[in-house]
């Protein structure tokens, strides 16, 4: 949240794109915004002007949200993105249920979202980030919410984790976090819940991928998560 206290260490990046959970919508940006840093209007989609999701893009980058998006599956956007190849983007603030038997039942937005924008994932090209508040650590035997179940159907496309293809960590067993939950400390409980995936033929287009530092991002207060970093030659 509070995204206009943090463009700087976002511009810092000089990125091409970036998805940002947690975002006012970009009139309350600007209202707010000591500076004017917003080179084109973003995209956002929420129904809390406080606390949506945001799509920014810089340069030559140009985005367009789809017509297909469902508003009911709020904070998932299918978009698409327009840099020197054109590819679609699953945009994602997944907001999963916290009660055990909702948990269970529950296929969850991302994974709704999956069946939903099928034709945009496949044949593509198309990229899926953000925080999907999830990890293989919590699935539960026949929970239909459950992590794994999203990775399968995407390893079905041919789309796999940026993260675990270059580290070869296995899913579960990541030894870097991407968020320092609730007290914000190194020490404290950290999970890995964010997410890029890719098609597989991208892989050798990587050439840089990285996950944020603890002491650039939490450790000074900006935030309990943590970026991942992605350059992809397209």
């Amino acid at each position: 949240m509070a995204l206009h206290r943090k463009y700087d260490a976002l511009l810092a990046l000089q990125p091409d794109l970036a998805i940002i959970s947690e975002c006012a919508e970009p009139e309350l940006l600007s209202e707010k915004s000591a500076s004017e840093w917003l080179e084109q209007e973003p995209v956002w989609v929420g129904n809390n002007r406080h606390k949506g999701l945001g799509v920014f893009a810089f340069g030559d980058v140009r985005l367009e949200l789809l017509e297909c998006y469902d508003r009911n599956l709020r904070y998932v956007a299918p978009l698409r993105v327009q840099s020197k190849e054109r590819f679609n983007l699953l945009a994602v603030w997944a907001q999963n249920a916290s009660g055990g038997i909702t948990r269970k039942h529950q296929l969850g937005p991302l994974r709704r979202a999956l069946s939903k924008y099928r034709e945009l994932l496949s044949p593509g090209p198309a990229l899926i980030a953000g925080d999907w508040n999830s990890n293989a650590i919590w699935d539960k035997p026949g929970w239909r919410i459950n992590h794994m179940a999203k990775v399968r159907i995407l390893a079905d496309l041919d789309i796999v984790s940026v993260y675990h293809s270059l580290n070869g960590e296995r899913d579960g067993e990541e030894t870097v976090p991407t968020l320092y939950w609730r007290d914000r400390r190194e020490d404290g409980p950290t999970y890995h819940i964010d997410f890029a995936f890719v098609p597989r033929c991208w892989l050798p287009r990587i050439t840089h991928f990285e996950i944020g530092r603890f002491a650039d991002w939490c450790g000074n207060g900006l935030s309990d998560h943590v970026p991942l970093i992605l350059d992809v030659d397209v």
